[in-house]
């Protein structure tokens, strides 16, 4: 067996979907750039072999394993047998003896973890066997959020004297004021606005996005969740337990245009006249997770976009369509916003939501 046929046949057991043609069109490569360079052997199969960027890490994996580093393979030549193994993390070595007899030849054991490759994996392709690891991954994020200076004052080196402190501790000392108390601006959490768009084109995502709402709920206080679809629903206080799966009920039960149209223009400009300027999104990061279709005027939604813009500390959107490759913003509604959007993000997959929690925590 060829090497770059065993490299193939190492990638679909450890799960990627690598045909015919595919492999076919590797050796033409490698018969085009040559072997001899590492970089060459990487790219040709990257180019050739994967299909799906959440195939990368199962990808490097693999090839960390076959290839060494003056780009041989990692087996013996034709005339013996190769063994491979492909294990998950998991999962121990299988012992020596056990069972049939092994045969004879280079065993190549390669390791994959499923939650790294779930990590990268699309949120609309995950199927049922995933979903309970994904939710697992999404209730284990990690969401602090940004501090801002606070009206309230804390005892400090230096600053503002604070003259009942000072008082209060020399009359310790026999009404000597041997020492100063000071005082500094405190600190308090940014409050963070999630704005999620549950209309019938985000409905591979918005269970997902919930599900990163809730955690970003419990995770802290300061945490608002509306819901944007025909008409706005808050939802913070049915994300407000530490049940998820009692949590993403009562919210989707609340949202009565789940799955539905979208007036992304009127219910922000709503969440802006009835929330946002009266307090709630001033010095807020507020994050719009949607995918930009938008039914109504587009000129509308840039016009409440710009409002919201200029009593928010910093106004994030996350569209999932952002990692389709070749993807542009060219939906009406998108672009009307974007001039607006401090920070265009994506929010496909785990680690994309894991992005999205360490930027808000700046």
């Amino acid at each position: 067996m060829s090497a770059p046929v065993a490299f193939a046949r190492v990638l679909r057991a450890a799960g990627m979907e690598v045909t015919t043609g595919a492999v076919a069109a590797y050796v033409e490569a490698l018969d085009a750039v040559g072997v001899r360079s590492p970089d060459a052997l990487y790219w040709s199969g990257r180019a050739t072999l994967v299909h799906r960027p959440e195939d990368i890490p199962t990808y490097d994996a693999a090839f960390a394993v076959f290839w060494d580093r003056s780009g041989r393979a990692a087996v013996p030549d034709e005339s013996q047998n190769e063994v491979v193994e492909v294990l998950r993390d998991d999962e121990d070595v299988p012992e020596e003896g056990g069972g049939d007899a092994a045969p004879q030849g280079r065993t190549i054991e390669v390791r994959w973890s499923p939650t790294e490759v779930l990590r990268h994996q699309d949120l609309a392709t995950i199927s049922d066997d995933e979903r309970a690891e994904l939710h697992r991954l999404l209730d284990r994020l990690r969401f602090t959020g940004a501090r801002r200076r606070g009206r309230r004052r804390t005892p400090g080196p230096s600053g503002r004297l604070d003259l009942r402190r000072t008082v209060a501790r020399a009359m310790r000392a026999g009404g000597e004021p041997l020492h100063l108390e000071w005082t500094e601006p405190g600190e308090r959490r940014r409050r963070v606005v999630l704005l999620l768009d549950v209309s019938g084109s985000m409905a591979p995502y918005a269970r997902a996005l919930l599900r990163f709402a809730h955690a970003a709920v419990v995770a802290r206080a300061h945490v608002e969740v509306f819901a944007l679809g025909t008409r706005l629903t808050r939802l913070t206080r049915h994300l407000a337990t530490h049940d998820p799966d009692a949590a993403l009920a009562h919210a989707t039960e609340a949202v009565l245009d789940w799955s539905g149209g979208t007036r992304l223009g009127d219910t922000i400009g709503e969440f802006t006249d009835r929330w946002g300027v009266r307090g709630m999104a001033r010095g807020a990061v507020v994050v719009v997770l949607s995918d930009g279709w938008d039914r109504g005027d587009a000129a509308v939604l840039g016009e409440h976009m710009a409002r919201l813009s200029r009593v928010a500390h910093r106004v994030v959107w996350v569209n999932p369509l952002k990692a389709t490759p070749g993807y542009a913003p060219l939906a009406a509604g998108m672009a009307a916003a974007l001039p607006h959007v401090d920070q265009f993000l994506e929010g496909h997959s785990v680690a994309s939501l894991e992005q999205l929690a360490e930027v808000v925590a700046c």
